[in-house]
C-alpha cells in the first residue's frame, strides 16, 4: 500500500513512516523540511531508502495533488502544522499552512478519487480548564479555543465534516496532548521528553510546568493514525486521545527510578489545559487503542535514548 504522509519531518510524522516502512509499505514523505535527524533515530539509511522524499510546500495546491496522483497514492496521513508560537507570530501564514494546507489536502483527496483522510487536530480546539467542570473532558464538549492554532484545528475539523457532505469524503482526526518519547523536541509540552533526555546524559533538568495531564508516547500516536488510515469507515470522525493522567511528580519520579543520580524538578505551574480528555468515543471505534503505561513508556524512553547518545545520533 501506498502511503502520504504530510509532515513527516516531525516527532510523529517521523514515527509514523518508522512504523510502515518496517511494515513493508511503500510511503511518500511531503515536508518543506529535508532535516532527517529525527527520522534518523528511528530508522537506519538503509531502511530510510524504501522512502520517497518529496521537498514539498502544503500551500502549493498543484504540487500536493501532483503528488497524490504520480504517486498512486492510496492512504493520506495528515500530520503538517504549524505550531502555536508561529501561528502567534505569522498568523497569516499560519492559516495558510494550517487551513489552506489542510483544504489542499482534502482537494488531492478529492482528485485522486481517495474515500478517506487522516489527518491531526489537537485538544487545543477546546478552551481553558476552568470552561469544563466535568474531567475527562467529554467528547462532544463546547469548543471555545484560545489560539489561532486552536481556531485553525477547530476550522479544520468542520471543513472535513463539509468535504464528507459534499464529496463523500470520509475522515479521522486523532486530538494528542502531551506526546512524549524520541524524536520529541519541540513544543510546549516537549519538556518532560528534554528532562528524559538529560537523565540519560546524567544531566540535571527542570521541567518548565507541572500539575496534573495525560501523556501518550510518540510511537503509540503514531500507530493509531495508521490504524485510522487503514480503517476508512464513513463519516468524518474525530477522536480525543485518552491515556494516564499523571502528575508532573509522578513524571518526575519515574525517571529518577531508572537514572536515580540526577535531580530533575519542575515548576509548579499547571499548564492552562483541563488535565484530561475522554477517549471513549475513540475506544468504542478503534479495534486497537494503542496504549503504552507510562512508567514503561518513560523508562524505555530513557534506555533508547541512551543507545541514541552512545551512537551520536543526539
Amino acid at each position: 500500500m501506498s502511503y502520504f504522509v504530510t509532515g513527516s519531518m516531525g516527532c510523529i510524522g517521523a514515527w509514523v513512516m518508522s512504523h510502515l516502512v518496517k511494515r513493508g509499505e511503500a510511503v511518500i514523505s511531503f515536508d518543506i523540511s529535508e532535516d532527517r535527524s529525527r527520522l534518523n533515530m528511528l530508522l537506519t539509511p538503509e531502511e530510510q531508502t524504501a522512502i520517497t522524499f518529496i521537498k514539498g510546500d502544503l500551500t502549493n495546491a498543484p504540487q500536493v495533488t501532483a503528488t497524490v496522483l504520480e504517486h498512486g497514492v492510496q492512504h493520506i496521513i495528515h500530520m503538517a502544522a504549524l505550531q502555536v508560537p508561529f501561528c502567534r507570530a505569522n498568523p497569516v501564514l499560519g492559516a495558510q499552512v494550517n487551513v489552506v494546507g489542510h483544504l489542499n489536502i482534502l482537494e488531492a483527496a478529492r482528485k485522486a478519487t481517495l474515500k478517506h483522510v487522516t489527518y491531526a487536530s489537537s485538544i487545543a480546539v477546546y478552551g481553558a480548564a476552568d470552561q469544563y467542570p466535568i474531567e475527562p473532558v467529554p467528547h462532544d464538549a463546547p469548543q471555545n479555543p484560545s489560539t489561532l492554532y486552536g481556531g485553525y484545528k477547530a476550522c479544520n475539523e468542520q471543513n472535513a465534516r463539509v468535504y464528507y457532505k459534499d464529496y463523500g469524503i470520509s475522515s479521522t482526526a486523532l486530538r494528542p496532548y502531551t506526546v512524549y518519547g524520541i524524536a520529541r523536541d519541540q513544543g510546549m509540552t516537549s519538556d518532560p521528553t528534554k528532562a528524559m533526555l538529560a537523565a540519560a546524559r546524567g544531566e540535571n533538568y527542570r521541567i518548565a510546568y507541572g500539575g496534573v495531564g495525560q501523556m501518550q508516547l510518540a510511537s503509540d500516536v503514531a500507530l493509531q493514525f495508521i490504524a485510522c488510515a487503514d480503517q476508512a469507515s464513513e463519516g468524518a470522525h474525530v477522536f480525543n486521545m485518552g491515556g494516564e493522567m499523571v502528575s508532573m511528580q509522578q513524571v518526575v519520579d519515574l525517571i529518577q527510578a531508572v537514572v536515580p543520580n540526577v535531580q530533575i524538578t519542575f515548576e509548579p505551574t499547571q499548564l492552562p489545559f483541563p488535565r484530561g480528555f475522554d477517549d471513549s468515543a475513540l475506544r468504542q471505534h478503534a479495534p486497537t487503542v494503542y496504549e503504552t503505561p507510562v512508567a514503561q513508556g518513560i523508562a524505555h524512553t530513557v534506555e533508547q535514548f541512551r543507545d541514541l547518545i552512545a551512537r551520536g545520533l543526539v
